[in-house]
């Protein structure tokens, strides 16, 4: 019998209710946004990680850790490569929090 698997926002509906994993869960969630635009152009556009990191220069473990949200130091530089490969624009904003 095959095991049953849950999808990522069932699962995520089910653990925001716990009062760790939110603030937690907040405290990334920008990685996370970011995280999930990256996997759904990629899929979109047919691409592998191997295929993408061939098409900006890296490799395809640095792709894996950028989709999991635990990517850190990302340059502008990069950020643009990836936006070229993906057929995309990247859109960088700085919000206040006091407004």
């Amino acid at each position: 019998m095959k095991p049953k698997t849950k999808n990522f926002d069932s699962l995520l509906k089910k653990e925001i209710k716990e009062k760790n994993f939110k603030a937690e869960y907040d405290a990334l969630a920008n990685e996370f946004t970011l995280a999930k635009e990256i996997i759904k152009l990629r899929k979109k556009r047919h691409l592998t990680q191997k295929d993408l990191a061939l098409k900006i220069g890296t490799s395809q473990p640095a792709i894996a850790r950028l989709e999991s949200g635990n990517y850190r130091n990302l340059s502008l530089s990069f950020i643009n490569k990836l936006a070229k490969a993906l057929d995309a624009e990247p859109v960088i904003h700085l919000k206040s929090k006091n407004i």
